[in-house]
Protein backbone atom coordinates (compact mmCIF):
# COMPACT_ATOMS: atom_id res chain seq x y z
CA UNK A 1 0.00 0.00 0.00
CA UNK A 2 2.45 2.61 0.68
CA UNK A 3 4.91 1.53 -1.82
CA UNK A 4 2.61 3.01 -4.41
CA UNK A 5 2.28 6.79 -2.56
CA UNK A 6 5.28 8.00 -4.36
CA UNK A 7 7.08 11.32 -3.96
CA UNK A 8 4.07 13.55 -4.49
CA UNK A 9 2.15 12.18 -2.26
CA UNK A 10 4.51 12.31 0.48
CA UNK A 11 5.30 15.84 0.44
CA UNK A 12 1.25 15.99 -0.09
CA UNK A 13 1.00 14.37 3.60
CA UNK A 14 4.03 16.10 4.53
CA UNK A 15 2.09 19.51 4.16
CA UNK A 16 -1.20 18.36 5.62
CA UNK A 17 0.43 17.15 8.99
CA UNK A 18 2.24 20.20 8.80
CA UNK A 19 -1.11 22.54 8.95
CA UNK A 20 -2.60 19.91 11.14
CA UNK A 21 0.08 19.50 13.82
CA UNK A 22 1.95 22.84 13.49
CA UNK A 23 5.27 23.35 13.18
CA UNK A 24 6.69 22.61 16.82
CA UNK A 25 4.60 19.37 17.03
CA UNK A 26 5.62 17.58 13.96
CA UNK A 27 9.07 16.80 15.23
CA UNK A 28 7.90 14.66 18.15
CA UNK A 29 5.31 13.22 16.46
CA UNK A 30 7.87 11.85 14.24
CA UNK A 31 10.34 10.42 17.16
CA UNK A 32 6.89 8.55 18.33
CA UNK A 33 5.97 7.14 14.56
CA UNK A 34 9.84 6.03 14.35
CA UNK A 35 10.28 4.78 18.10
CA UNK A 36 6.89 2.92 17.37
CA UNK A 37 7.62 1.14 13.92
CA UNK A 38 11.45 0.45 15.43
CA UNK A 39 9.71 -1.22 18.39
CA UNK A 40 7.56 -3.04 16.30
CA UNK A 41 9.90 -4.39 14.32
CA UNK A 42 12.04 -5.68 17.38
CA UNK A 43 8.70 -7.30 18.12
CA UNK A 44 8.66 -9.37 14.98
CA UNK A 45 11.71 -10.21 15.01
CA UNK A 46 12.11 -11.41 18.58
CA UNK A 47 8.89 -13.41 17.64
CA UNK A 48 10.00 -14.96 14.39
CA UNK A 49 13.34 -16.10 16.25
CA UNK A 50 11.35 -17.80 19.17
CA UNK A 51 9.27 -19.64 16.01
CA UNK A 52 12.50 -20.49 14.37
CA UNK A 53 14.14 -21.91 17.63
CA UNK A 54 10.70 -23.61 18.61
CA UNK A 55 10.97 -25.47 14.87
CA UNK A 56 14.26 -26.53 15.07
CA UNK A 57 13.79 -27.69 18.32
CA UNK A 58 11.13 -29.50 17.11
CA UNK A 59 12.63 -30.95 14.12
CA UNK A 60 15.42 -32.01 16.11
CA UNK A 61 13.09 -34.00 18.83
CA UNK A 62 11.20 -35.96 15.97
CA UNK A 63 14.80 -36.85 14.50
CA UNK A 64 15.87 -37.82 17.85
CA UNK A 65 12.79 -40.29 18.23
CA UNK A 66 12.59 -41.56 14.64
CA UNK A 67 16.24 -42.39 15.51
CA UNK A 68 15.24 -44.39 18.77
CA UNK A 69 12.30 -46.28 16.77
CA UNK A 70 14.71 -47.74 14.31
Amino acid sequence: MLSNIGVPGLILILIVALIVFGPSKLPEIGRAVGNSLREFKRATSDLTNDITEDIKEDINKAKKDSKENI
